[in-house]
């Protein structure tokens, strides 16, 4: 492993696993998604949870999974604190075009975790076109770089 120790991963990462396995994309993030998890509980990463995971969070329509998602990131989730410098990122990124919980989430990111980990293309693609502070990767490219098998 690399000098990654602590990781974010978005909503929609976190709910790969509640989607439809039958595309082979969705499968693949959700075996990836599932080797990230394993080496988080192994003690191997650090995932890093943000007050935008909880109100995202609940905002899923479906009760069992949002529950399964508020256990998990309770149990194994590293909670950090809102700050103005956050708040000023996040408020700078959502002028340069990004959602207003993507902005949030990568200025979470930025400002507490190693690396940010989401299945939202787009996304990925304009953190690193802006560049962002950190690297900005699906859980596939994040397994190989990292070498999780």
């Amino acid at each position: 492993m690399a000098d990654i120790e602590k990781v974010y991963l978005d909503v929609c990462t976190l709910c790969r696993p509640f989607d439809n396995q039958h595309m082979m994309r969705i499968k693949l993030e959700t075996d990836a998604f599932y080797l990230i998890l394993q080496n988080i509980i192994s003690g191997n990463y650090t995932m890093v949870v943000s007050p935008v995971h909880t109100e995202e969070i609940q905002a899923i329509e479906d009760p069992f999974e949002r529950s399964e998602i508020v256990l998990l990131i309770s149990q194994i989730g590293k909670t950090i604190k809102p700050s103005i410098k956050l708040r000023k990122r996040a408020e700078y990124l959502y002028e340069e075009n990004f959602g207003i919980a993507d902005a949030a989430h990568v200025a979470y990111a930025e400002g507490n975790a190693d690396v940010f980990i989401s299945c939202d293309d787009r996304l990925v693609k304009k953190c690193k076109k802006l560049p962002i502070k950190i690297p900005a990767m699906n859980p596939i490219e994040f397994c190989n770089k990292e070498n999780i098998k």
